[in-house]
């Protein structure tokens, strides 16, 4: 009995000491998984960590040292974004400050543009702080655009900061200053040289501070100024005044919409009401529409000229042409009847009987409110500066450029697009023009006559390389600088 007992006794324990070896066998393999686990967790980490330094410190560090994956294979596999390009401003400029140039503009956009160029160019040589230009908010268009609404006010600020101080607003101690009127205001005579500024503006700056002027247009003479101020007034031009982003994406997709067509021609039709208005030109209107016009010349008091003989302004070459004359140039000139044209413009007085024999002629007509969605255009509805500007993005990118009156607009687009390299703009007589035209319509001239005529008068006026004229004492009547800026000109024969 008691044998079995033992027997009992050393079978259980040694069952015992088998759990107890397996129990610790299961250990060990644990801590050998939980060991290699760790391991692994550890060495991942170090080759994060080093591809991190790799990529930090590069050569230096890592050089020569094997890797398991090349930039190729990390490139092909993420498929990131490219890194926008770094924005390389120029340093800025250190000089004194003699004061602070606030400058109000007047007029349309292409007159504010050519303006706001002006003063900076003023504002550089009187070592002066400009102040951002406040815009026209006033004219017939009573367009209420801050200078932000159209241009890229942070590039214009940064672009130019190598030349010129340009500041959003006044500081505050000057900003109160004005508020209580303790500043000197004033229009800049017209057509000035520089002299004019350093003589006379600038005393006034140094006495008051702070200097507003409050008209900007024509206020820098076209010639006679050091080179330098002609290159700044064109970089200003060309580079400074950017459109914003909302306004160039727009100019493009009516270029692509255009080019996916083929060649487009830009119309500049200038017939617009305020144009009749203020030119008095009323050739081709019926009497009530020529009552309206003169009644709306006399509602705006800015406008000098009231009593106007609209068929001698007419021979002298002074009005727009007319879309019924605008039709019969187009012709003369041989351009296809088939190509499309855009009308850059706002809306053309009496447009549905006057546009009638121009759309007959050419029946691809089109316009920016045709060519997009009401969407497309719905923030920039009663903003006129803003649609002038999409007009004059599309017509900076026009195969041909075809202005029936020299307004703001006409001459600056044509220097632009001479900056651009003399791309074609033909820049009517119309002086010649409506007496061609008169004379082909009482059967004084045949339409081969007409248009030879027409052909030959106009073959060299299409924006090639020239110099501007020059008519001293006569400032109004010689070359706009805007229109034919010839120091900034990379000449065809020219290498670049």
């Amino acid at each position: 009995m008691c044998r079995v007992k033992e027997l009992e006794w050393e079978m259980g324990a040694k069952s015992r000491v088998e759990k107890l070896k397996n129990a610790m066998v299961c250990r060990s393999r644990m801590k050998v998984w939980m060991m290699r686990g760790m391991t692994s967790v550890l060495v991942w980490t170090c080759v994060v960590q080093l591809m991190a330094l790799e990529e930090t410190w590069g050569p230096r560090l890592l050089k020569g040292w094997p890797s398991c994956f090349s930039h190729s294979d990390l490139s092909s596999s993420l498929q990131l974004p490219p890194a926008p390009p770094k924005l390389v401003l120029p340093p800025k400029r250190v000089y004194k400050n003699n004061g602070y140039l606030m400058i109000s503009c007047n007029g349309g956009l292409n007159q504010m543009r050519a303006a706001i160029c002006d003063m900076v160019a003023i504002a550089r040589f009187l070592n002066v702080t400009l102040i951002v230009p406040e815009l026209d908010k006033a004219s017939f268009w009573a367009d209420p655009s801050e200078f932000q609404d159209i241009f890229d006010i942070d590039h214009f600020i940064a672009s130019l900061r190598d030349e010129v101080r340009i500041l959003k607003e006044l500081p505050p101690r000057l900003k109160t200053r004005v508020g209580l009127g303790m500043f000197y205001s004033l229009p800049p005579v017209s057509w000035s040289n520089i002299s004019y500024y350093l003589h006379q503006i600038l005393p006034l700056v140094q006495k008051h501070k702070v200097v507003h002027l409050n008209k900007t247009d024509a206020r820098l003479a076209n010639n006679g100024l050091p080179l330098e101020i002609q290159k700044l007034r064109c970089r200003v031009n060309f580079n400074a005044l950017r459109f914003t982003s909302q306004i160039e994406e727009l100019g493009r997709r009516v270029v692509r919409i255009l080019r996916e067509k083929g060649p487009f021609l830009v119309l500049h039709l200038r017939y617009e009401m305020d144009m009749l208005a203020f030119s008095g030109c009323t050739h081709g209107c019926n009497d009530k529409e020529a009552e309206e016009l003169t009644r709306m010349r006399y509602a705006y008091p800015w406008w000098k000229e009231k009593i106007i003989d609209s068929k001698v302004k007419r021979r002298e070459g002074l009005c727009p042409l007319t879309p019924e004359e605008t039709a019969l140039i187009l012709s003369a000139l041989g351009i296809d009847r088939n190509v499309q044209i855009y009308i850059a413009a706002g809306q053309i007085y009496g447009e549905e009987r006057r546009m009638a024999t121009l759309a007959a002629a050419f029946p691809n007509l089109v316009r920016k409110e045709t060519l997009l969605e009401p969407s497309d255009l719905r923030f920039f509805q009663n903003h006129t500066s803003q649609m002038a500007a999409l007009d004059y993005l599309v017509s900076l990118e026009s195969d041909i450029f075809v202005p029936t009156y020299d307004g703001n607009m006409a001459k600056v687009v044509e220097g632009h697009r001479r900056f651009l390299g003399f791309k074609k703009t033909i820049q009517l007589d119309r002086r010649l023009l409506v007496n061609l035209v008169d004379e082909y319509k009482n059967g004084s001239l045949s339409w081969d006559e007409f248009s030879s005529t027409v052909k030959e008068a106009h073959a060299y006026r299409v924006g090639s390389p020239s110099r501007r004229v020059v008519i001293p004492d006569r400032p109004k009547e010689e070359d706009y600088f805007y229109s034919n800026p010839h120091e900034c000109l990379q000449l065809l024969d020219e290498p670049l």
